[in-house]
């Protein structure tokens, strides 16, 4: 009779026990201060070696690994062209076949001119460079606080080495191996390309399907701002690199600089890489300023650099690249240092816009314009 009816009975959970067990040793030990940093540490310790054993395997795996990055990042820029065919009624294999075809004549084109006005000047650009260099040093010697001739000779020569050796340049295409790799990692990213540009948003879909909920609002958050992002980026430096090359190639001819071309050509590659590019690629073109022209070329050189930098920090820049995150400086050189350390020249031309895109997912990761709960900046309140 008292099966279906009756008053509802309470049930009360006593945790004395519990309590009582986590007040004694050792459980005690992993509760008051020590314990909890001793919990944080080990956190940190198996994140960090999840990490490692991450980054081992892409360094183990960089024939795969660098064409399927680097296709990704080519069809984030050529992901709104794709939409505009798409949305003019193009099929969308013809569509794939038509960027496709623009991406290899581009990349051709690009390299074609590099070999171009490169190659018949290189010997007398590497030859001019050191000559300026050595001049620079001997102008040096001439200070009050300048180093000894001993160390400038070894620092020189060891520069001269590192310049020259097969890891400077990575040694892409020294040996048939090398260019078996390099053959076969090209066949990869325009396979891996044309996938991209075909089917990515349905890959992406596909990779979503376990999700449900905001968990799957959220993946496709990751995938739009990805997109998004390395798009803009890509887009953007390519087009500020550009300018400044035409740029620097002006004031180079205005002050009868020889090999303007091959030194515009360095400037267009070096603006890939952030902060240091630009550097490097001034300080190239003022050195052989000084050995064909004079010092006060050279100094007019440097002028025309930091104008150009100029123009393209406050002005390309924020107008070109307004979609995508912009990094703090810092934020950038650790990027291009933990990118050069672990591949290279690719790995500090790839590490920037890897490094906005994570930071873009951040931004997006509770919402469509909220940030990460950590990454949040905390409101202040007026005095």
């Amino acid at each position: 009779m008292g099966l279906f009816r009756g008053e509802p009975k309470t049930v009360r959970i006593e945790s004395e026990g519990v309590e009582l067990k986590a007040s004694q040793p050792p459980l005690r030990q992993w509760a008051d201060g020590f314990g909890i940093l001793a919990t944080r540490a080990l956190q940190v310790i198996l994140v960090v070696a999840v990490a490692a054993g991450i980054i081992f395997a892409i360094q183990q795996l960089t024939l795969v690994t660098i064409p399927v990055v680097i296709a990704l990042i080519l069809a984030c820029a050529f992901a709104p062209v794709m939409r505009w065919m798409r949305a003019k009624g193009v099929p969308s294999l013809l569509a794939t076949i038509l960027a496709l075809l623009t991406i290899v004549l581009l990349l051709t084109g690009v390299g074609w001119l590099i070999v171009w006005a490169v190659r018949d000047q290189w010997d007398d650009l590497y030859a001019q460079a050191e000559d300026g260099l050595r001049s620079l040093i001997d102008w040096a010697q001439q200070l009050p606080f300048a180093p000894t001739q001993a160390q400038l000779d070894e620092w020189l020569d060891t520069l001269i080495d590192f310049v020259t050796s097969a890891q400077f340049g990575s040694g892409a295409l020294a040996g048939v191996s090398a260019l078996a790799s390099f053959v076969t990692g090209l066949v990869l990213m325009v396979v891996t390309l044309f996938f991209f540009l075909k089917d990515g948003p349905q890959l992406w879909e596909f990779l979503l399907r376990p999700f449900r909920g905001e968990h799957y609002a959220r993946g496709r958050r990751i995938g739009d701002k990805t997109v998004t992002v390395l798009g803009s980026y890509v887009r953007g430096t390519a087009t500020v690199a550009l300018v400044d090359s035409i740029g620097i190639l002006i004031g180079l001819l205005i002050l009868q600089v020889p090999l303007a071309v091959p030194l515009a050509v360095l400037v267009f590659l070096l603006a890939f890489i952030p902060i240091v590019g630009a550097t490097l690629a001034g300080t190239l073109a003022a050195l052989v300023a000084l050995v064909a022209n004079d010092f006060v070329t050279a100094l007019l050189v440097v002028g025309v650099v930091v104008l150009v930098n100029q123009l393209e920090g406050n002005l390309l820049q924020p107008v070109l690249m307004s979609r995508a995150m912009k990094l703090h400086a810092f934020v950038v050189l650790i990027a291009l240092t933990i990118g050069t350390v672990l591949g290279g020249i690719v790995g500090a031309v790839l590490a920037v816009p890897i490094t906005a895109a994570v930071w873009g997912v951040i931004q997006v990761w509770d919402g469509p314009n909220t940030p990460a709960r950590w990454a949040r900046p905390k409101k202040t309140v007026d005095a």
